[in-house]
């Protein structure tokens, strides 16, 4: 079985950032990935436009300006 975690590099050893269900002296082979910025920009370019269809943008716009236009009415002496 084949998964990925996360792991920090510390004083010379990889500390696994989540639990592992491994049995005490299991040994397994562990493959190095360093997160790079094509893959942040591959994964940001694959998440884009996902939340398309779960609000009404224009209504989010004008409820900012409206929002904006408040706040500044309350500040004015």
């Amino acid at each position: 079985m084949a998964r990925s975690i996360k792991a920090r590099f510390s004083k010379g050893m990889i500390e696994p950032l989540e639990r592992l269900e491994l049995e005490e002296g299991k040994e397994v082979i562990v493959t190095i990935t360093e997160p790079s910025l094509e893959t942040a920009v591959d994964t940001f370019k694959r998440s884009a436009g996902g939340w398309r269809g779960t609000i009404n943008a224009e209504k989010l716009i004008e409820d900012i300006y409206t929002d904006r236009l408040i706040s500044r009415a309350e500040i004015k002496p």
